[in-house]
Parts: C-alpha cells; structure tokens; sequence
C-alpha cells in the first residue's frame, strides 16, 4: 500500500511520464474496427492443465508452475501481433487466455505462480490511485486470485501479497510462493486472474486471467450433461480496443487528470474478444453444446441473445448448479460474473446463427451497442442431424436453501461515487471509506448472514465477496434517493438515516437462473439488494480444511476492475 506521501511525491513525476507516453504513442492511432472483418478465425480451444496425477488408476494431488510472459499474440487475423502478458507452462505456450486448469474435487492442486514480466509495462498506469509500487520501481507487480475458491488466505491472492519477477520484491502481506486450492468445494466453474492491488484493470487487460474447472464425476457424469472437450468448452469473453499497429490502447488519459493523470472509471473496447480472437467462429455439430461463458471484461456488461430466438439451457451461475435447468432467450453477465449453459444447435432452423449483445454501456444508463460490439461470435452449424446421447436432466444438483432462521447477524453495505468540481468521478468506496481504514466485516467462520446492500451511485455494481457465497433475495427500490444519500454521506449510517423509511419502492424478483448460490451479484442503481451470505461449505456441513482467520484475511470489492482499483475494495477479516 502506497501512503499519500509517497503518492504526492510520484504523482509529479507520473504527470512526465504520462506525457512521454502520450508523445510515444501519437503516431500509432485508434484502429476502427469496421477495418476488421468479423468471424474469420476460428474460436481457439485453450490449452489444458491436470490440476492432479493419477498413481495406479488413482487421482493424486499435484504441483504446477504456471508462468506469466511478455509474448505477442495474434488477436485478428488482419491485425499486426499485440504485445501481452499471458499465463502459461512456458513462454511458447502461454496463451490468452491462459491455459484452463482442470481439477477434481477433493483433489489437492498446488501452484507456483512465477513473474516473467519485464521492468516496465506495456500499459498506462496511474500511482496516485492506492498502487503496488516496488521500492525499485523495477518490476510489475502481480498476485493470482482464483476467483470462487475456497482456499486459506495465503493462497487467496490478495491484493497487497503481490510479487516481481523471481520474487526480488514483495508486498506487504506477501507469506509464500506455492499457494494450495484444495478443490473441496462444489463441482462448477470458476476463473484465475491477476489481482494486484492498483494494477488489476491493467493486468487483465495486458492478458492475466484463464479458466479453471472443478469436476466432481460422482455428481456429475448421472447428469449425462455433455461432456469432452467438443462439446464441454470455457468461452471467456471481453472487450479490448487496437492501435493501427496491434497494441492494446488504453487511454492515457484520466477523466479528472489534474487529480488522477491516468485512471478512467471504466474501460470499453469495441473489439470482442473470445477465447483470445476478435469475433471469431465455430463449426458445430447439430446437436447439443456446453458452454462455461466467463465475462472477463473490465467493465463491460453482456446481455447475451441469438438474433435467431436460438435459447440457452441455464445450468449454473457462477460456480455453482442450479437445482434445475432454467430456459432462457438472453443472458445478462457483469464482469466476473459466469453462466453455465447448453445450447441445442439441434433446434436451430438455418446453417448458421449470431451470438449477439445488447448490453448499454456503462451499464444500464450508457450508450446503446455499435456495430462492433453488439456481435460476439458466430456458429456455423453442420446440415445433419446425428446421434445425440447426451441429455438436459430435469434436476441438476440441489443444495440447502437459505435458512433465514440462522441467520446470525445483519450488516448494511453502501456503494458511493465521489465527483469533482467537473462532475467526474475521481473514486468509490464501500461504506465511505478507503481500502486501508480499519477492517468493519468480521464474521464468524461458519456464519450466515444478511446484507443489505445498498447502491447510491448511477451504475450496475457487480459485488464479488472472496470465500463466501451467497443467495440474492430480492432488490427493493430506494424512493426520495437524493435525501437519503444526504443522510448517508453525512452520518454513512443506514439505520440512523432510517432505512426503512426510503425503502419503499419497486421490489424486483431475482431471475429464475440466478435464485442459486452465486458468487457475484449485479447490484441495481438506486436499489437495496438483500442478500445471504454463507461463510462455509453449500454442500457440507464440514468446516474448512484450513484456518480462515489467519492472516492476511480477505477482501470483498466491486469487480469493476477500475472501480475495484480505486478503490472499491475492503478488508474482510474473519473471527473464530
């Protein structure tokens, strides 16, 4: 963690370097993507890890090294090769995304995350948001989170445990270098990507994020969902925007520049990436298809459909089943957020058919989709019909339902945006106060509560809690909003702001596909979403293989990534 000192101190010398980049880079442009024809590449299938061995026809545990690289990659057919940071076993197979880890549960998986980056960045970068800096300022600092895990702390990732290449710096919290996911939880799908505190928006942009698949065949293979690596495939999706010479452009300048010369509060490509290529296509089999589509973008929402009525057979949200297989005609997904689904290429009427979007921008009050970025990919589906043995159950996996009479405790969460003279947002915070204020969230291990939590700024907040899942049970409607967010931003107290005398509005029911367990929920501008949040294992009533008070605890964040950076992020700490 930076102090304002230093921040003061290297904001001078940042508002140089800011300008040498912007020089730099004058020559090369802002390529329009209409100069890239869409679907011409093939949807790339990543790379797979074991996460375990097999000793005499048995799964054992096992460790990896997964590296991160400075590489090219070639995003576009037609588009000169971009400069990235990409995970791999080697600098040669590194891809983007990174390779998808597959594990079983119950099965231990270690893995030492080892920096290859070099001493500069390929991106713009802002130090007087709160940053990792090395002492050097050699080096990028980077952190893998494992995002849905349900792992000790020291193997959570958090933001200030960041490292430099060959561990030559470390930060603050930083304990060890080989972090154990023990695969315990539930069967589902969850995804890897850097964490660095300050850095994260532009880590994943540069290409530090993968895929990572917790199976379980006891539960799963009954299901006869389909399965192999035809018809069982991760699309990981986001938004990136080209320079006329391949780079990543990221805007090198801030919205409020004379206070943060670089930081944005969102960022929007117009290229849509899948699966590490621009729009790309697929041959399909007409017949049924599963599809574990990650959001990874910064900032961008996905409101997913098929232009011809095509629907998706609703699995999962996040890393956990539904109960049953939910029929849906679009899908809505923030950043982070996963949907488990099967598609029937089998019930579609043409030979091919449109993975489009229409998902505004900022979400929900934002510009309206563009010709680019309101396609995603295409399928290309073979004339014959064929033998399908794969089947969609009518139940899933069940887990408890929420119990409300355990509820133990009830706390209220307040999202605020701060704006300057200029009405531009120069950061958020949770509850009104700074990532390094004294930790306020500390549950019990084992607990179960309610949060309430409460969205006083004009965007759709995705709110990640690590360790814990949780239930969505509604989202209430704040009526006279501009009074109560003046009694909050004077007193930042829900009940001694009367709460319950502002919420009393519109109540909106959680979808059908998303009543399950979730990970990450969307948080509605001007609404109270209600929550219960579960501080143990959904299928178990076993306790952690691992002590979850220890140091250096957790944190929960909107996954905005440029929210999260600056810094809608807290501490979470829990208590035996």
């Amino acid at each position: 963690m930076v102090g304002m000192e230093r921040i003061l101190e290297l904001q001078i010398i940042y508002l140089v370097l800011v300008g040498l980049v912007a020089f730099a880079w004058a020559g090369d442009g802002l390529l329009n993507p209409s100069h890239l024809e869409m679907f011409v590449d093939e949807l790339p299938d990543m790379p797979k890890i074991k996460g375990y061995d097999v000793v005499n026809g048995f799964p054992v545990p096992t460790s990896l090294q997964i590296g991160m690289f400075h590489k090219k990659w070639k995003f576009h057919r037609d588009l000169p090769p971009t400069p990235v940071f990409a995970f791999g076993l080697s600098r040669d197979t590194a891809t983007i995304p990174g390779p998808t880890i597959e594990t079983l549960h119950g099965i231990d998986t270690y893995i030492t995350w080892k920096n290859y980056l070099p001493s500069k960045h390929i991106l713009p970068w802002d130090p007087t948001i709160p940053t990792a800096i090395p002492f050097t300022k050699k080096g990028i600092p980077t952190v893998v989170h494992l995002h849905g895990g349900i792992d000790e702390p020291k193997s959570d990732g958090l933001s200030t445990a960041w490292f430099t290449a060959k561990f030559r710096e470390r930060g603050p919290t930083w304990t060890k270098k080989k972090y154990h996911y023990h695969n315990f939880q539930h069967p589902g799908t969850l995804w890897y990507h850097d964490h660095a505190m300050g850095l994260t928006r532009v880590n994943l942009l540069a290409g530090l994020l993968g895929a990572y698949i917790i199976r379980d065949p006891n539960l799963e293979a009954p299901l006869r969902l389909p399965y192999d690596e035809e018809f069982d495939r991760p699309l990981v999706v986001f938004d990136r925007s080209f320079r006329t010479d391949g780079s990543i452009y990221m805007n090198s300048t801030g919205n409020n520049p004379s206070i943060h010369p670089q930081w944005q509060p969102e960022y929007f490509g117009d290229a849509i990436i899948v699966n590490g290529k621009a729009w790309p296509h697929m041959i399909v089999r007409r017949r049924k298809y599963r599809f574990r589509i990650i959001n990874a973008s910064n900032a961008r929402f996905f409101k997913f459909y098929f232009a011809s009525g095509l629907g998706f057979i609703h699995l999962a949200s996040d890393s956990a089943y539904n109960g049953r297989p939910v029929m849906v005609n679009d899908i809505l997904l923030a950043p982070s957020e996963i949907a488990d689904v099967v598609i029937d290429f089998s019930k579609s009427k043409s030979d091919s058919d449109i993975l489009a979007n229409n998902a505004s921008y900022p979400y929900p009050s934002g510009d309206p989709v563009n010709e680019a970025n309101s396609k995603i990919m295409k399928f290309i589906i073979k004339p014959h019909h064929e033998l399908d043995t794969s089947r969609i159950p009518s139940k899933l996996i069940s887990y408890p339902s929420p119990n409300l009479s355990s509820v133990s405790l009830t706390r209220y969460i307040a999202l605020y945006e701060y704006t300057s003279k200029i009405d531009e947002p120069t950061h958020l915070y949770i509850n009104g106060k700074p990532y390094e204020a004294p930790v306020t969230e500390t549950p019990r291990v084992g607990a179960t509560e309610i949060w309430n939590v409460i969205n006083l700024t004009e965007d759709n907040h995705p709110l990640h809690i690590h360790l814990g899942l949780f239930v969505a049970l509604d989202q209430t409607e704040l009526l006279n909003i501009d009074e109560f967010k003046d009694c909050m931003l004077k007193f930042n107290d829900a009940i001694k702001c009367h709460i319950g005398k502002y919420t009393r509005g519109k109540r909106i029911k959680v979808p059908a596909h998303e009543k399950g367990w979730k990970n990450v929920y969307k948080l509605m501008p001007g609404y109270v979403t209600r929550i219960l949040v579960r501080f143990s294992y959904i299928h178990s009533n076993e306790s952690y293989p691992f002590d979850a008070t220890a140091e250096p605890g957790y944190v929960y964040h909107c996954h905005i990534l440029d929210h999260e950076d600056n810094v809608m992020m807290r501490p979470l700490k829990f208590i035996k």
